[in-house]
């Protein structure tokens, strides 16, 4: 029991799992939740898993129990409602660590922003909710260190132990306003997302700023990102603990030709990698210009230009439509879709289905409205 007076039962070992995973096969839903590494490793994994029913709390240690697939039943099952809060992360983690699939989840996130709310943060939720403060402090805590203490625990009881009340209460709200649909088609297609590898070359197309360097720059950013991911790997830690992306960028504008030109280093990251960033900067600089790299030119800066007046004309009616439903606009109607839109030529509403570009609960509200504007718009 914690020092609010919340029990939880602390799991290390293969045999209290296979117990406890027999006793929640009988639950009609429950509350999960889980803590990783990601701030401290360069391959983050699970290092505690949380799962709370009506009746009790579970704090399983997944460093300590290598195999927790007595639990992949349970997670499976359609007929127990699984209840996450911002899932996603969650949702590919279970699969990429334990290959563990999850049915019928309840995203109180994502029915916290259908309701319309301004604060969709557990935190604000459970204040809103249940006049509770959750402890933040322990978030950014390095949860694969044991023992854990006593505080982090209790940390992870709180975590989950507000989940199945909060999802009958939202569920009632989503209820009385028509909206518990759009719920279930939101969480069934989350239920499917996955985790896909980081380190796809170029490494420079999920970095931000590259888009706009020149072609040698561009070669040297590449440069500098393989040696952070390789030194990142060597030492087991997350990237940008090797190196910021601010210190990333600035070696790959500056291009450094020597050691004084390494100044936005610290003396031990010059004394770690300082010799490899300038023989790389050397080797860019004597390439030739045919083999350097060019950003792809970007396909969306495109059609922006191309249906600017057709995507205006979205976004204001869409803006309209939201503010009426009390929703935040990307709610209601992403800019992704929006841009997809302007680009087929719909004659009725089942040629806008048949896209595949609205989910079957936005065809149902507005599809027929979005339907005529778009050839009300073509016709012009």
């Amino acid at each position: 029991m914690n020092k609010k007076g919340i029990s939880y039962k602390y799991i290390t070992d293969f045999k209290s799992l296979q117990e406890e995973a027999s006793s929640l096969i009988k639950e009609r839903a429950i509350g999960v939740d889980l803590e990783s590494d990601s701030l401290f490793h360069y391959r983050e994994k699970i290092c505690l898993l949380q799962i709370s029913t009506i009746n009790k709390n579970l704090l399983i240690d997944t460093l300590a129990i290598k195999d927790i697939s007595p639990l992949a039943p349970l997670f499976s099952n359609p007929s127990i409602r699984k209840i996450l809060h911002g899932s996603d992360y969650d949702i590919r983690s279970l699969y990429r660590d334990f290959g563990i699939e999850v049915s019928s989840l309840f995203d109180t996130q994502i029915a916290a922003r259908l309701l319309g709310a301004g604060e969709t943060g557990l935190a604000s939720l459970l204040k809103l909710h249940f006049d509770v403060e959750l402890e933040k402090k322990y978030q950014k805590r390095d949860w694969s260190k044991r023992p854990l203490p006593e505080e982090m625990l209790a940390y992870g009881v709180y975590d989950t132990f507000y989940l199945i009340p909060l999802s009958q209460i939202l569920e009632k709200e989503l209820t009385i306003k028509g909206r518990i649909t759009w719920l279930i088609e939101e969480c069934d297609m989350l239920t499917r997302v996955r985790f896909t590898p980081g380190n796809e070359e170029p490494l420079y197309m999920k970095f931000k700023g590259a888009k706009r360097l020149a072609p040698r720059n561009l070669a040297a950013l590449e440069a500098i990102l393989k040696l952070r991911d390789e030194a990142a790997i060597a030492r087991d830690r997350p990237a940008f603990k090797v190196l910021s992306n601010d210190q990333v960028l600035k070696l790959a504008e500056k291009m450094p030709v020597n050691r004084n030109d390494l100044a936005s280093l610290s003396d031990m990251q010059i004394k770690n990698m300082g010799n490899d960033i300038l023989r790389k900067i050397d080797e860019i600089m004597r390439m030739p210009e045919d083999n350097l790299p060019l950003y792809p030119k970007n396909g969306t800066r495109g059609i922006e230009t191309e249906f600017r007046k057709e995507i205006r004309l979205i976004k204001e009616w869409r803006n309209r439509k939201a503010e009426k439903l009390a929703l935040e606009p990307s709610v209601l109607c992403t800019n992704s879709q929006i841009q997809m839109l302007v680009q087929i030529d719909p004659c009725d509403i089942s040629a806008l289905s048949n896209q595949s570009i609205l989910k079957n609960w936005q065809m149902e509200l507005f599809g027929d409205e979005l339907c005529q504007m778009l050839k009300e718009m073509h016709k012009g």
